[in-house]
């Protein structure tokens, strides 16, 4: 990038929120950004419900944590049903439970938090086209009143949905498949004794049945939909007999305010990026709401590339950080659709021998608590590992390089900079003199991008160490000897000559 570009703004195309965060997390480092929207204000739509502690984690720093938890329903565990008999309970201990928050609820959240910051959606207002050049993006935008512009911008993320604008500038296939089964949605009022704060899978024969209360009091249902369920016929009796042919009985819904017949897609674009254009959110995956995973994702891939994108726009770290967008999120959206498929699969499963191996399976891991100790904390975000190059892989007194720190730590750092770590026990003597000298590098030419945090010994670290992580809590790289780290820093804060964005060439061919 030339010097001339960081002087010019981001554009974030949408304003859902993967969009809101994008757009959040960029003002919060600095860097001057428009977020826009072609709709003419906020959705009312529920859509997305869940919201899991990685996410919150996330919204917590930004201050809007308060204002989320007074939205939102405390979950307790997920239970399945088959035949109308529990067959497993999906527990979350304090950790892994996740709030219901319908989706329009966390975006007034994200726009209370972006409004604090001084900044705004501009809504009616559309990304029509693109083009770029070396060091920057073009774009062609129509304003409320009908006016067209060119505008130019260091960066351009798409968070415009799984119909992405930006997507379809680019050419980006969007691969992936389309279940022969439709869906169907509702948010009602309902007579029922079940615990609202659980969600309830009732699998059957005739279809899956999902079930989980709403802060608003009201309830979410969603079934499977007939062959001839169309959109036309989706009145509320023709819902509640599909709650009564596959639910327990006594679920007596009314007054419902959204009722809607989809279809569910597994899909991934075949890139996130090309040039100084990046893909997030359903721009960039959709996928089945088994796991309720969609939200999160998007959210989760605007943090992951907003920090990364405010180092380079800044000049602070060697533009080849942004590389590490795609490949990371893109293996975390991988591993979403493939859970979301296989889980809505388990749902649609109809003959005998199917059902009765599915329904042994949880049974057995349920008591076994296998999903508590793996598949919740995975759902919950706190798993997430990412491929760290810089490392050899292994974990070192403690610290895994590419997963996160234990969140009592990564509360207390300092997310708009990398942290480097100095554990150095007495009783494990060696590093000192070069620990010392690895702190001083950080602190005399670093220190705009690098905090120093010396701990205190407290069970934090098992041995001497010194670990880098980065501001969104996961660790870069971690050795017992500061040659490794020092090689690290040297490398992705002093920028070699720039090379051409990934794809920009490709581009350019079909331009």
């Amino acid at each position: 990038m030339t010097p001339s570009a960081p002087r010019l703004p981001v554009l974030v195309a949408g304003a859902g929120p993967a969009g809101l965060m994008a757009t959040i997390e960029l003002t919060r480092r600095g860097v001057p950004v428009r977020c826009i929207d072609r709709a003419g204000g906020p959705s009312t739509l529920s859509k997305a419900l869940g919201v899991w502690p990685r996410t919150r984690e996330l919204i917590r720093r930004i201050g809007g944590d308060e204002a989320l938890a007074s939205r939102s329903l405390p979950q307790t565990q997920m239970r399945y049903y088959s035949s109308g008999k529990v067959i497993a309970n999906l527990r979350y201990r304090t950790a892994t439970r996740p709030l219901i928050c319908p989706q329009p609820g966390v975006e007034e959240v994200l726009r209370e938090v972006l409004t604090g910051l001084g900044g705004s959606p501009e809504w009616r207002t559309e990304l029509l086209d693109l083009d770029q050049c070396d060091d920057r993006v073009r774009v062609r935008v129509r304003y409320p009143d009908g006016a067209e512009r060119i505008e130019e911008f260091a960066y351009l993320v798409g968070a415009d949905g799984a119909s992405s604008t930006v997507r379809a500038q680019l050419g980006i296939g969007f691969d992936g498949d389309t279940y022969e089964l439709r869906f169907v949605v509702a948010d009602a009022l309902a007579d029922t004794a079940l615990d609202p704060t659980m969600t309830h899978y009732f699998c059957s024969t005739r279809g899956i049945l999902v079930a989980c209360g709403l802060p608003s009091g009201r309830w979410r249902v969603f079934t499977s939909a007939p062959p001839d369920f169309t959109q036309q016929g989706a009145d509320l009796d023709a819902v509640q007999r599909l709650v009564d042919e596959r639910g327990p009985g006594g679920i007596v819904l009314r007054d419902p305010d959204w009722l809607s017949v989809f279809s569910v897609h597994a899909r991934q674009a075949e890139r996130t990026r090309v040039g100084h254009v990046f893909l997030v959110g359903d721009a960039a995956h959709i996928h089945s709401p088994a796991g309720g995973q969609g939200l999160n994702t998007g959210v989760t891939d605007a943090h992951n590339l907003a920090w990364k994108m405010a180092f380079v726009w800044h000049g602070r770290a060697d533009p080849d950080l942004l590389d590490t967008y795609a490949a990371e999120r893109g293996q975390v959206a991988r591993a979403v659709v493939r859970q979301a498929d296989v889980q809505t699969r388990i749902w649609l499963l109809r003959r005998g021998y199917q059902v009765a191996l599915r329904d042994t399976l949880l049974r057995a891991a349920s008591a076994l608590r296998l999903f508590d100790i793996s598949y919740v904390p995975w759902l919950a975000g706190l798993r997430t590992r990412y491929r760290v190059a810089a490392s050899e892989g292994r974990a070192v007194a403690g610290f895994q390089p590419g997963a996160l720190i234990p969140l009592p730590l990564r509360s207390e750092l300092d997310d708009l900079r990398y942290t480097l770590l100095i554990s150095r026990p007495e009783r494990h003597g060696s590093g000192g003199a070069s620990f010392d000298a690895l702190a001083d590098l950080c602190r005399d030419h670093f220190a705009d991008r690098v905090d120093v945090r010396v701990l205190d010994g407290n069970g934090r670290a098992r041995g001497a160490v010194a670990a880098l992580v980065r501001p969104d809590g996961h660790v870069d790289t971690a050795s017992r000897d500061a040659a490794p780290v020092r090689t690290r820093l040297t490398a992705l804060f002093t920028a070699p000559p720039t090379r051409q964005p990934d794809g920009l060439g490709d581009l350019r061919r079909k331009t």
